[in-house]
């Protein structure tokens, strides 16, 4: 059972951050990450999500607040004494070196044994299937196997906290995608805690436990991927996290969790009350490209709409149509036999469940 120090291994105590004495990057973090846990920091460039982890690493100093490391406050301790492993998007090679040499450096700079440092350097290379590769250079390698001996050496040493940085910014899509269930893998095998920065959602929704999406310094959401993409709780994390049709209109009423809107077109929707204020609010109604219903499958909050592209994509057709006058509004038709056939220019009945329609905040 989880005890509660191992819920609180890393803690941001009320964490802020400024460059200038003005303007806070990071305002008043707050943020629990329990060991064992792969937590990524999600956001858009300029988000606060790497000034965090480059904070957690000892490379940048908070302005105000605590970081907390296993109980123990670390504000004032070098990177080198805490003891934590890195990843970076460049790799950070010793180009002099050979990778065995690259993943032996951090256990001399501990002053370990000759004998127990070649032991763990081959355990390393092999976690990340690279025991051939021992005596090439960094220039030998390709972008991948680079990646891979990186994530060694910061594994090498066995830290109970390993940081990444981008870490798969570099590489292509098709190795990027490999790698992120590499990378999941060997954090499930070994059981060490991740933070890990990307402002790529679908290697968030992929790799981690829990998410915290980043936007003007501060965390907008927490939560596992399910949740984020499921249960968005404002209109910033719903069009961050996938895609997503939006719809803007006033609350016409409220009743308890669900609202009547009535959209800018005149129509109305039914619709979960989300983040949407009160009645005669503003309000962005958010709706998932796949849970819209298309002909005889729409039932609920049903519209005209009318085809203008079709994109094959192999499990599902990218519907794009006119909705209330959003040329912009997408629907994934599987690609089924079930599924109805569209054609370009038709015009058609579509809907959605109220269940599956949120009203939010107008950003």
């Amino acid at each position: 059972m989880t005890n509660v120090n191992d819920d609180r291994f890393v803690v941001f105590d009320r964490v802020q951050k400024s460059y200038d004495g003005r303007n806070l990057v990071v305002k008043d973090l707050n943020l629990e990450i329990a060991k064992g846990e792969f937590l990524t920091m999600l956001g858009p460039s300029g988000s606060g999500k790497t000034t965090c982890l480059m904070m957690l690493a000892g490379f940048e100093t908070a302005t105000h607040g605590d970081i907390l490391l296993d109980g123990q406050p670390i504000n004032n301790i070098p990177p080198y004494k805490r003891g934590i492993g890195m990843v970076f998007q460049n790799y950070a090679l010793f180009p002099h070196m050979t990778v065995a040499e690259n993943l032996a450096f951090p256990l001399e700079v501990r002053r370990m044994g000759k004998s127990d440092r070649e032991s763990k350097v081959a355990r390393a290379l092999d976690m990340v299937q690279m025991d051939e590769f021992a005596n090439r250079r960094p220039a030998q390698l390709s972008g991948g196997q680079q990646q891979r001996i990186a994530l060694a050496r910061a594994l090498v040493f066995e830290p109970e906290l390993v940081l990444m940085d981008e870490p798969l910014g570099a590489l292509d899509k098709q190795l990027r995608e490999h790698m992120q269930y590499e990378i999941k893998h060997l954090h499930d095998r070994l059981g060490v805690t991740v933070v890990y920065v990307t402002h790529d959602q679908s290697e968030a929704l992929t790799m981690s436990d829990r998410v915290a999406v980043f936007d003007d310094g501060r965390i907008q959401q927490l939560a596992s991927p399910e949740e984020l993409y499921e249960r968005p709780e404002n209109s910033f994390v719903a069009q961050f996290i996938g895609e997503n049709n939006r719809l803007m209109g006033t609350v016409d009423r409220l009743d308890g969790g669900s609202s009547l809107v009535t959209l800018d077109s005149g129509e109305q929707s039914s619709a979960l009350a989300v983040n949407c204020g009160e009645a005669g609010a503003r309000t962005l109604l958010s709706i998932r490209p796949e849970r819209v219903r298309i002909g005889d499958q729409a039932s609920e909050n049903v519209t005209k709409a009318k085809v203008l592209e079709l994109i094959y994509l192999g499990d599902h057709i990218r519907c794009r149509m006119q909705v209330h006058g959003d040329d912009q509004f997408i629907a994934k038709i599987p690609n089924s036999p079930e599924s109805q056939r569209v054609h370009i220019g038709q015009e058609l009945n579509i809907g959605w469940a109220a269940k599956d329609c949120r009203a939010l905040d107008v950003g």
